[in-house]
């Protein structure tokens, strides 16, 4: 299972391609673009694996070992039931200090979830940060107007990813090894 987090912003800073338009489009809001000095933005916790996406989890603060143990306890457990059921999993995650903490691997062990041994540095060998990249291009049009509003459109959006793209991302994983070895 694959975990980690993102952040999503209301304005989301992509300013698109450049369009030509046609006479009496300029105002058209499909073409225009907001502009936020200080955004209101939402941290999000995910997981997926080949069988699909698990809940997503919205951090109200930073996340610490013990924000992150509550997280494992409160929804990566719930996801690894409704992805693997009774079956083994390894899990994946990235060595974020919460991640790496004494106190969270203490967590893995007294929980029997084996954690996979990966290298620092390396956001594009997990599949996860695609999926957080194909939602993040579903959501460039979308006009939230608050941070609730945002929130429905991230579980919107992530509801939308299939089984299938997931089972592809993870499929992904040897080449993606090989290309950096």
């Amino acid at each position: 299972m694959c975990s980690d987090e993102s952040k999503f912003c209301i304005s989301f800073g992509y300013q698109g391609p450049r369009v030509w338009r046609k006479r009496g489009e300029a105002h058209n809001p499909h073409f225009l673009r907001s502009s936020v000095k200080f955004p209101q933005s939402v941290m999000v916790c995910g997981a997926m694996s080949s069988a699909g996406v698990g809940p997503l989890c919205f951090l109200r603060s930073k996340v610490n070992a013990a924000v992150f143990q509550e997280v494992l306890e409160h929804f990566m457990v719930p996801a690894a039931d409704q992805l693997y059921g009774d079956a083994d999993f390894i899990f994946q995650q990235d060595l974020a200090p919460a991640h790496s903490a004494k106190t969270s691997s203490t967590w893995f062990k007294d929980h029997g979830i084996p954690v996979l041994n990966w290298p620092a540095n390396s956001p594009d060998l997990n599949p996860i940060e695609n999926l957080w990249g194909i939602g993040k291009r579903k959501m460039q049009y979308a006009r939230p107007n608050n941070a609730e509003e945002l929130k429905a459109t991230i579980r919107a959006t992530w509801a939308l990813i299939t089984p299938e793209q997931c089972h592809r991302l993870i499929d992904s994983m040897p080449r993606r090894i090989a290309a950096v070895i």
